[in-house]
């Protein structure tokens, strides 16, 4: 007997699950509800000055008939010829040049010598340089204003001491260094407590592998601590480069006593602030302040650039 074999069908594959379909996830903007305070706040205080000056630079005043004309760009091409708005960015640059490096080389020294541990009560001495800082920048200039006072001061007393006039810090030779010496004076503290704290974070073991090496107390901070404190001293230099184009307060309090020394446009911005006050053009000093401003940047964006480079 034979047997007939029946084929046998597969039974069905099972339907394929359905695709699952992937979810777009949407942004969480919870974030934004956090943050909107401050924008709120840096677009009015920050962005609407800005803002506001430069739509003033594109104006100027009417002299007889009133009034404000639209003159595009012609006040930045009057500002980039004006004689003394040169004169006092040039003294400045002066200033910055001389200034700033001495500044900076007294706080690393302060700051490197508080953090050697060899220099006893380093806490009082920390607080004693620190402490000019704490001054009001005008009860600064006050009192050293009236230090160098060649008829009422110490300079006047030391005058009458010698017999002659031999020191005179605010005659036209010696008013820059006055002016230079009582920045220094304001924050030299300030930098060295940059530089402080960032050589407290420098690891231990760097140290003790210098140690190993058989390395000194001047190469551990030639080969360590220096270029530990890279980023704190480009910081540094780019807060002083800032603030000398924004010189201001020592000059400004110190006309009254050297009217004849120091001129309405002895710095950048004492010419801004004696257009706008002064002379009621403040479509002019509006450019002059933007011009300012943008030289500073260009100037702290390539110190910034060349300081972070590696190898240099």
């Amino acid at each position: 007997m034979t047997s007939i074999s029946v084929p046998v069908e597969a039974p069905p594959a099972p339907p394929a699950p359905p695709a699952r379909r992937v979810r777009r996830q949407r942004p969480d903007r919870k974030g934004w509800l956090f943050v909107a305070p401050f924008l709120v706040v840096f677009a009015l205080v920050f962005l609407a000055p800005i803002v506001y000056a430069m739509w003033l630079s594109l104006f100027r005043e009417q002299v007889f008939f009133g009034g404000t004309e639209f003159v595009g760009l012609d006040n930045y091409a009057a500002v980039l010829t004006d004689a003394k708005f040169w004169e006092s960015f040039l003294r400045v640059l002066l200033f910055l040049v001389v200034q700033v490096p001495v500044m900076l080389l007294l706080a690393l020294v302060a700051a490197l010598a508080i953090d050697s541990a060899r220099l006893h009560a380093s806490g009082f001495f920390r607080v004693v340089i620190f402490l000019p800082y704490a001054v009001p920048g005008v009860v600064a200039v006050l009192m050293w204003g009236f230090i160098y006072g060649d008829n009422f001061g110490l300079a006047a007393d030391l005058n009458e001491w010698l017999g002659r006039k031999a020191v005179v810090p605010l005659s036209d030779d010696w008013i820059l260094p006055s002016i230079g010496n009582i920045v220094t004076w304001e924050f030299v503290g300030y930098n060295m407590l940059i530089f402080y704290s960032a050589l407290k974070v420098v690891p231990n073991d760097l140290y003790e592998a210098a140690a190993i090496d058989g390395a000194g107390t001047m190469r551990t901070v030639l080969s360590i601590k220096l270029p530990a404190i890279r980023g704190a001293v480009v910081i540094a230099t780019i807060f002083s480069i800032i603030g000398s184009f924004q010189l201001f307060n020592e000059p400004n309090i110190l006309r009254a006593l050297a009217p004849n020394v120091i001129s309405t446009f002895y710095t950048p911005n004492m010419y801004a602030y004696n257009l706008s006050f002064g002379g009621q053009q403040y479509d002019y000093s509006a450019t002059v302040a933007i011009v300012m401003g943008v030289i500073t940047a260009i100037i702290a964006y390539v110190v910034q650039l060349r300081g972070t480079r590696k190898g240099v």
